[in-house]
């Protein structure tokens, strides 16, 4: 089991009788004994003020990123506590508190990333890959613009064949945050640039940042305002580049081959986390990564990073390389945190937790939990607020292991023992390619998960009860998006089209359709009545109802 804090055992418990019980029994002894001593120091209010007793200071527990609703919570705790000590006079002991608290608190599901910069600031939009963006969601949609005016397109080669790429692909979903009353949408394409663009007038900010190849992964935007967009690239680096001047520029990079031992190739397609000053990031060389930023500004008011790489570990095992037979092992998928421990699996389908706790303090992390999916697993591991996950798999290597275990899956990775970590698994495993590249969406009591053959599953949450399938016909590797009832779902037609889930045990209604031009792989952006996704056909589009 992994440790409770205070905090989470008595802010969040539901049932918090006996701590009142016991601040309303310590105040009533205090005033009896108060008056006892003293009865004159009651005469005024002034008089009872100035003979209460100093109070100790309350420090509550670190966490690094903290919803909202539970700063209130935690607000409200610490009120109640100080207002019993002054109702009894007498100051109330604090059992110690934990000085390494949770990265990522589990209320955050679904939430926003952080409060500090208002956005969708990375894939899936937050450490545990829970937050699809913000409505509302247009009811017609029309193109509003597109961009750019040329193509993006570049060459680049794959398994040693050149050829050229066009638009955006997988993952490839753009970040859009608000930022000194402008809306900003930035995104990495197949041009090997990330750009930078007015949401309104589809206008560039700033010039592209050019890299050495493509970019096929989602960008992540500084969750804590400093102006920085951290992206990988073919080109072999994972980058962070600052967007404070009047082009961008690049502040660190940290090669693929900075570590050993490293398998696959050189590629970065997973989206990183900054939590705490820490950059998580797993990469196509098979290895994961933790860098502290030590972000600040120079004395011109330069955003600035000395990156210090604290921890690596490669993300296989000699077991794992004996089962699948060969070496493709890379992480492509973007990690995700919860708790204190960040998940991800590997194109060898290794799903796997590492405990982070301590981490701050020098301490290494450890693997924490180990499950062998059986095949290639590049969708992103996500974590719902009870730690459950709910893992999505292909079917390509076609062997007994995957064939038994399934390809979509719900895990309890705190099952010990004995114990199966498998909470419910299903199949998809028509034809010679399928299963699933879409990451899952959780809305509510409902997984949404998009298969390679253009298969959209509705599947509850706790008995994996199949409530609904749709066909689209055609390949869907765009991960579902769901906001404000609506699930937005693009497939290699170019056809994208919003659903009506709003009841998770009805058949969908599609409310709307629109065809783009290319194929659908990059996962929409949903901000303020607007849909941002790019295509391979070569451009970026914002779709709006007429006349937003």
């Amino acid at each position: 089991m992994r440790p409770v804090s205070y905090y989470e055992e008595h802010c969040d418990s539901k049932d918090i009788r006996p701590w009142v019980a016991l601040v309303i029994l310590l105040a009533i002894f205090g005033f009896t004994l108060a008056y006892a001593s003293n009865p004159d120091a009651f005469a005024s209010p002034k008089a009872m003020l100035a003979k209460l007793p100093s109070l100790p200071s309350v420090s509550l527990p670190r966490i690094a990123f903290l919803p909202q609703s539970t700063q209130k919570k935690r607000a409200n705790f610490a009120n109640r506590v100080v207002i019993g000590a002054l109702a009894g006079a007498v100051p109330i002991p604090f059992p110690e508190l934990t000085t390494d608290a949770y990265w990522v608190d589990p209320e955050s599901v679904g939430e926003p990333y952080g409060h500090k910069v208002r956005g969708l600031l990375t894939f899936r939009g937050n450490p545990t890959r829970t937050y699809y963006g913000e409505g509302p969601v247009p009811q017609k949609p029309q193109i509003a613009w597109r961009y750019p005016r040329k193509r993006m397109c570049a060459m680049s080669a794959d398994r040693g064949v050149s050829y050229e790429w066009c638009g955006t692909g997988w993952t490839g979903q753009p970040a859009v945050f608000e930022r000194e009353g402008r809306t900003w949408v930035v995104f990495g394409a197949y041009d090997k640039g990330v750009h930078f663009v007015d949401a309104d007038t589809g206008k560039d900010i700033m010039p592209a940042f050019k890299t050495g190849d493509i970019i096929k992964g989602s960008v992540t935007i500084d969750p804590d305002g400093f102006p920085i967009v951290y992206s990988g690239s073919r080109d072999g680096y994972f980058r962070a580049i600052a967007f404070d001047g009047k082009k961008p520029r690049e502040l660190w990079r940290l090669s693929a081959h900075a570590v050993s031992p490293t398998l696959w190739n050189n590629d970065w397609d997973g989206s990183g986390l900054v939590l705490d000053d820490h950059l998580f990031i797993g990469g196509e060389n098979s290895q994961f990564h933790v860098a502290k930023l030590n972000r600040g500004y120079d004395d011109q008011g330069r955003v600035t990073v000395k990156p210090e790489l604290v921890f690596h570990t490669p993300g296989w095992d000699q077991e794992l390389l004996t089962a699948i037979g060969d070496q493709e092992v890379s992480i492509e998928n973007s990690v995700a945190v919860h708790g204190n421990k960040v998940f991800f699996a590997n194109s060898g389908g290794l799903a796997q937790a590492w405990d982070l706790a301590g981490l701050r303090t020098g301490a290494i992390p450890k693997r924490a939990f180990r499950f062998w999916t059986g095949d290639d697993t590049d969708a992103s591991v996500v974590v719902d607020k009870s730690g459950h996950l709910y893992v999505a798999s292909e079917w390509e290597r076609r062997n007994a292991r995957a064939k038994k275990i399934g390809q979509i899956m719900k895990l309890d990775p705190n099952a010990v023992g004995k114990v199966s970590p498998i909470k419910w698994s299903l199949p998809d495993q028509k034809g010679a390619k399928s299963g699933m590249w879409a990451t899952p969406a959780i809305y509510q009591d409902l997984i949404v998960a998009a298969t390679h053959s253009g298969r959209i599953m509705g599947i509850g949450k706790d008995k994996a009860d199949m409530r609904w399938t749709m066909e689209l016909g055609e390949k869907t590797w765009q991960s579902p998006v769901v906001v404000d009832g609506v699930l937005i779902q693009g497939d290699c037609s170019g056809k994208l089209r919003g659903y009506d889930i709003k009841d998770t045990r009805a058949a969908p209604k599609k409310v709307w359709e629109i065809q783009l031009p290319g194929c659908i792989e990059s996962t929409p952006a949903v901000w303020n009545g607007r849909i941002y996704v790019g295509t391979r056909d070569g451009y970026f589009y914002a779709l709006s109802d007429l006349g937003l």
